[in-house]
C-alpha cells in the first residue's frame, strides 16, 4: 500500500512566535491555530472527523484530543496523540493521510502548541520522576541533556570527517538571512555573521549560543483531507507524496554510531514512495534544534556523501535566494522552537511555499518539498517529500 496522494494538505495557522505567554495558555493557543488552519482550509468544526495533536511539552495533560475537541467543538471519529518530539508534526501528516486511506475520516486537523517562557523554561520545576533507563545510565555519568547529546555528535563528527566550526556556523548564518525576510521570525531583522556565531557564548563545546534553539511561545496547526475534499478547498492542495520514520534509539549511548542517524533509513522510504530522488528536490524544510542536526540530516537524506556536510554547506547557498533553499522561514534556530510546534513550523513554510504564499521569501517554481521531523537526540526520525 502506498500513500502517494492519498491526502492533501489544504490549510494552516501559525501563531508568531512570542518570547513569553503573555497571559496565553497552551488550549488557547491551540485554539487559535485550529481556527486559523480552519479557516484557511475553507471548512468549519463540523467538517473536522479527525484531531491528532501534538502533546504541550510544558503541559502534561491527559486526553489532549477530547480536552481540544470539546474546546473547538469538534467530534471526531478518529483521534490520537503524536508524541515523538521534534518528529511529531511531520508523523501525523502521514497518519493523518494513512486513516483518510483507511476509510476512517475524511478530514484530520492536526494540532501542536506551546505556551513557554524564556526566563523559566530552565527553571527546575517539582515533577514525578519517571523511572527510565536514562536516568541510571548516562545521567549520573554526567550533565547528558539534550545540549551534551548534541554536542557529542558534533565533536565526532569534527573528529571523523574534518567538519569545522565555521561551516557549522555558516547553517546558522544562512537561516538567519531566511529569517531577515519573514516579518514573524523571532530573529527577524537581526542578520549575523560567521564570525558572529563564532564569538558568541561556548555553551557546550563545539556548539555555540547562536548554533542552539530558543524555546518559546507559539502554535502550528495545519488540515490533512481526502482528495474530494482536497478538490473543493480554496487553497492549492500539498500532496502527500511519501513517507518513512525510523528510530534506533532513545539514549545517545544506544546508538550504534552517533554521526549517522535513523534519517538514513526513513528519508529513502519517502523518496522511494514518491518516486523522487534528492536532487529532484526545490526546498528542503529540515528539523535544526541545532547545526549539527541540519548537517547530518543533509548528508543521512542523500543530499550529501557521508562526511562531506561540511564542505558542501560551504559550497552552497542555502538561503530562500541560493541554489539549495534550506528552512525559508528561518528555521527554529531563528524564527524560535515552541515545542512541538517548532517541528510543525518545517511543515507549514514546506505548505506555503508549494502554494506560493511565502511573501519575499518565495522560491520560484517550488513543486517538490523535503520535511525532515527529528525527536530526541536524533533518536526519532520522520521524513516526508510533499508536492503540488
Amino acid at each position: 500500500m502506498t500513500l502517494k496522494r492519498a491526502a492533501a494538505i489544504t490549510g494552516i495557522g501559525e501563531m508568531k512566535p512570542a518570547r513569553s505567554p503573555d497571559g496565553k495558555t497552551a488550549l488557547g493557543i491551540m485554539a487559535e491555530v485550529s481556527r486559523l488552519a480552519m479557516l484557511d482550509a475553507g471548512l468549519e468544526p463540523k467538517d473536522v472527523d479527525g484531531l491528532l495533536i501534538g502533546p504541550p511539552i510544558t503541559e502534561m495533560v491527559p486526553m489532549w484530543p477530547s480536552v481540544l475537541g470539546e474546546y473547538l467543538g469538534v467530534h471526531p471519529s478518529y483521534l490520537n496523540v503524536v508524541d515523538l518530539g521534534g518528529a511529531a508534526a511531520a508523523g501525523m501528516v502521514w497518519r493523518a493521510a494513512a486513516a483518510i486511506a483507511a476509510g476512517q475520516c475524511r478530514t484530520v486537523l492536526c494540532v501542536t502548541g506551546e505556551a513557554s517562557d524564556i526566563e523559566t523554561f530552565y527553571t527546575p520545576r517539582p515533577r514525578r520522576s519517571a523511572q527510565l533507563p536514562y536516568r541510571e545510565f548516562e545521567v549520573p555519568y554526567g550533565p547528558m541533556g539534550v545540549n551534551s547529546g548534541y554536542a557529542l555528535i558534533a565533536q565526532r563528527h569534527m573528529f571523523e570527517h574534518g567538519t569545522t566550526p565555521r561551516q557549522l556556523a555558516k547553517i546558522a548564518v544562512d537561516q538567519r538571512t531566511n529569517a531577515c525576510a519573514n516579518p514573524d521570525a523571532l530573529f527577524f531583522d537581526r542578520p549575523i555573521t560567521i564570525d558572529d556565531v563564532l564569538a558568541s557564548p561556548l555553551v557546550v563545546d563545539p556548539l555555540h549560543l547562536l548554533e542552539i534553539v530558543m524555546p518559546c511561545t507559539g502554535g502550528a496547526a495545519f488540515v490533512v483531507v481526502s482528495p474530494e475534499v482536497a478538490r473543493r478547498a480554496p487553497q492549492p492542495a500539498v500532496w502527500l507524496l511519501g513517507a518513512g520514520e525510523h528510530a534506533t534509539h532513545m539514549m545517545l549511548s544506544q546508538s550504534r554510531n552517533i554521526t549517522t542517524s535513523p534519517i538514513a533509513v526513513s528519508a529513502p522510504r519517502a523518496f522511494k514512495m514518491a518516486g523522487v530522488s534528492p536532487g529532484d528536490v526545490d526546498l528542503v524544510s529540515v528539523y535544526d534544534c541545532y547545526t549539527i542536526t541540519v548537517l547530518v540530516t543533509l548528508e543521512d537524506a542523500g543530499f550529501c556523501p557521508k562526511g562531506r556536510g561540511g564542505p558542501f554547506v560551504e559550497e552552497h547557498d542555502l538561503t530562500y535566494r541560493g541554489d539549495l533553499p534550506l528552512n525559508t522561514h528561518g528555521g527554529q534556530l531563528s524564527f524560535g522552537q515552541p515545542g512541538l510546534a517548532g517541528g510543525a513550523s518545517h511543515v507549514t513554510e514546506a505548505v506555503r511555499q508549494l502554494q506560493g504564499r511565502a511573501g519575499d521569501r518565495q522560491r520560484p517554481n517550488c513543486e517538490l518539498a523535503f520535511v525532515n521531523g527529528n525527536g530526541g537526540t536524533m533518536s526519532e526520525q520522520a521524513s516526508l517529500v510533499l508536492g503540488r
